[in-house]
């Protein structure tokens, strides 16, 4: 129910979310093909939009999927995009894909995580990322920034905790500024727990990139990630996910990374 004198919901969501952006009206609606006076309007409640007019300015505000639903439903609306489970018929063949990704990758680790790190797959490569993990870190729902930092996780064996950490939470705390999810918030809180003071150094910094210097029984990994998501999804749940895929950064840690995969064949 909406309190006298306040504007309705979708108007008060708009301005969050505008607001967040720190996007001006004028640029808002520069943006979404409109005029600043007509969002001014909607911001007060004067004027209610139509829904591909609310999907414009969800877009123009740089929304994810799910938050283009929530918009909508705040105006009234019914949401735009489906959300799938990922084991439906229809993302058959996204599984599919997703799996000839990760195998393909290989000798080299990588995963698919959902929003809030969640694993959702991995290759078998992965394993020297869980060596030494305790089991309740490895029992699903396994979450691989958690895992990555915990001090009963792959921590122990990170070389360069303090850079690869503060990366790991800068990210995160990025999405969060960015999402209406107060349990990224808590998350990155949490993790940020985990990593030590930083030591001042430069010397783990490979270029622009903050590789991971890993132990493992073999020698030292120099691990560079790439990370990749659907840009073009129109499902949700396709949309969340999020691809990480690590690269050798030296001759060496190939070199054992090869052998590794040998040895498992």
């Amino acid at each position: 129910m909406t309190t006298v004198g306040q504007p309705p919901p979708f108007a008060r969501e708009l301005l969050r979310w505008r607001t967040a952006r720190r996007v001006s009206q004028l640029e808002l609606a520069s943006r979404a093909g409109t005029t600043q006076r007509y969002v001014s309007f909607i911001e007060r409640g004067r004027s209610v939009p139509g829904r591909a007019v609310v999907l414009r300015l969800a877009e123009s505000l740089g929304l994810t999927l799910r938050e283009r639903n929530t918009l909508l439903l705040a105006a009234g609306y019914a949401p735009a995009f489906p959300e799938s489970p990922l084991d439906a018929v229809e993302l058959g063949p996204v599984r599919e894909a997703l799996d000839g990704i990760l195998e393909g990758h290989q000798p080299y680790p990588a995963l698919v995580a959902g929003p809030r790190g969640e694993l959702v797959a991995a290759n078998e490569a992965f394993d020297v990322l869980t060596e030494g993990a305790a089991a309740e870190l490895l029992k699903p729902p396994v979450n691989v920034l958690r895992l990555a930092l915990h001090p009963r996780g792959t921590a122990p064996r990170v070389i360069n905790l303090d850079a690869w950490g503060r990366h790991i939470v800068e990210n995160l705390r990025a999405r969060a500024a960015r999402s209406a999810d107060p349990s990224l918030d808590e998350l990155a809180t949490e993790l940020a727990g985990y990593v030590p003071p930083s030591g001042g150094s430069d010397d783990d910094y490979l270029g622009f990139a903050v590789p991971l210097r890993l132990r493992c029984a073999e020698g030292e990994l120099r691990l560079l990630t790439t990370l990749t998501s659907f840009a073009t999804a129109v499902d949700v749940t396709l949309a969340e996910l999020q691809l990480e895929a690590f690269l050798p950064a030296d001759a060496r840690t190939a070199e054992i990374l090869r052998a590794r995969a040998a040895q498992r064949r």
